[in-house]
């Protein structure tokens, strides 16, 4: 094991390191080997490597869509919350002018 000092001037940058160490020990920990090692013992090769890449990016790729979705869904329960706080006697009347607003529960 290599021990090495950094000096980050970058605390995001120092975030994400920690986590590639943390990664790092927690997948030793699991296999018993380095990805140096693996590579290097022919443990795996390549093509296992590249299909190892697409199976995280098609997860990735589903986390993605999982946060896009969750995003909507909160700004459609802000917006409903807001609809929900405006006092109806609060809106200027205009002449000619006609409102109607419906909440749907479900």
């Amino acid at each position: 094991m290599t021990e090495k000092k950094m000096v980050f001037r970058d605390p995001v940058v120092e975030r994400v390191v920690d986590k590639f160490v943390s990664r790092s020990d927690v997948g030793f920990a699991k296999y018993g080997t380095t990805l140096h090692e693996e590579r290097t013992t022919k443990i795996k090769g390549l093509f296992k490597y590249l299909n190892d890449v697409q199976e995280e990016l098609m997860d990735a790729v589903l986390y993605i869509q999982s946060c896009k979705e969750e995003i909507q869904d909160l700004t459609e329960e802000a917006l409903i919350q807001d609809f929900r706080d405006v006092d109806i006697e609060d809106i200027p009347e205009h002449p000619g002018h006609h409102y109607a607003f419906t909440i749907d529960e479900n």
